[in-house]
């Protein structure tokens, strides 16, 4: 395996993980800075106040997901592992 191949698998990758990690971190940031809002205006400075419904908000958000992100896993794998002869100089 050359040092483009071994760029062009981890630029995939990278783009993948992009792609599955941003509607989770996307709504943990929207959710911080919401409660961070409503804590602000109200003088309320209770950390489980801002931990907890990030949490609910993620895990709901995963949970709901879960579907897309196996699907979209499954295809990458077997992207993957179909084009593997390419990487290890198999013809």
């Amino acid at each position: 395996m050359g040092a483009d191949q071994a760029a062009e698998l981890m630029r995939a990758l990278l783009k993948e993980a992009f792609i599955l990690g941003a509607p989770v971190l996307l709504a943990a940031c929207v959710t911080s800075f919401l409660i961070s809002l409503v804590q602000t205006l109200t003088s309320l400075q209770d950390q489980t106040l801002s931990t907890v419904p990030r949490l609910l908000v993620v895990a709901g958000l995963l949970l709901a997901g879960l579907p897309w992100y196996l699907d979209r896993l499954m295809r990458y794998t077997v992207g993957l592992f179909s084009d593997f002869h390419r990487f290890v100089g198999l013809t």
